[in-house]
């Protein structure tokens, strides 16, 4: 019930879904038609097409399309917008979240999937949408070659500017803030996504990774973010931070 009154209490979102499965689209567009504005298409051309038409909110892409596959419809929706995407996807495989994350993915979810758990996703990533859009008090970390611009969502490696995702900026920041502080992978996700999920650590690592691979100058070694055995990852102060 909360969903719904906090949704009729401002304009519904549009959201355009595109999924090859007529019984799931079907479903989709009964089931988050009573929150927002759905439309649906059977491909990922069609869908690129209504994008082109009129813009979403938000795009919700499977991946294993006829015409044009989720992964292509993705990087081409990336190119023209900022747009949040979530991807559904059959694939399990980690390789297979790491190319949608790199060609601008926000979240995916593994099928079959509850109502309940897409529903908490698409808030999850409207939240982070919103907060990208409306910075927080300007306040800038430094530590060591790296500053993040905490009011502009900006973030500089040796005065060169690193394009983070959303999810990847939220997630060095909030590890930042907390500087020499052990925090669990369960943690992470639950501050970060912002909500619970039993598959959530295998995300938060996905993130990590590629976290990595953008800030650390030896990712196999990296000295920022830490690994702790067991635990977590910990942000390690370095001089000038």
């Amino acid at each position: 019930m909360a969903p719904e009154s906090a949704s009729s209490q401002q304009p519904r979102r549009r959201i355009l879904v595109a999924e090859d499965e007529e019984d799931l689209r079907f479903l989709l567009k009964l089931s988050l038609g009573r929150l927002y504005d759905v439309e649906v298409m059977p491909d990922g051309a069609a869908a690129l097409e209504a994008f082109d038409a009129k813009p979403a909110d938000m795009v919700i892409l499977d991946v294993m399309m006829p015409k044009m596959d989720g992964f292509t419809a993705c990087a081409e929706i990336r190119r023209r917008s900022d747009v949040p995407i979530i991807m559904l996807t059959a694939l399990g495989g980690v390789d297979d979240v790491v190319k949608g994350f790199n060609l601008g993915a926000d979240d995916y979810i593994s099928k079959p999937f509850t109502f309940k758990e897409l529903l908490a996703r698409i808030e999850a990533v409207i939240r982070r949408a919103d907060w990208m859009r409306t910075p927080p008090p300007t306040r800038t970390i430094v530590n060591g070659e790296l500053r993040i611009n905490v009011d502009s969502h900006e973030v500089y490696l040796r005065d060169q500017e690193v394009h983070l995702t959303p999810i990847e900026f939220q997630l060095l920041h909030y590890l930042m803030s907390r500087p020499g502080q052990s925090v669990s992978k369960e943690t992470l996700f639950r501050e970060v996504w912002g909500y619970d999920f039993a598959g959530g650590t295998n995300l938060v690592e996905v993130a990590v990774r590629r976290l990595r691979e953008k800030i650390e100058r030896d990712p196999s070694d990296p000295e920022l973010i830490q690994t702790v055995r067991g635990s977590g990852y910990k942000f390690r102060t370095l001089a000038g931070g």
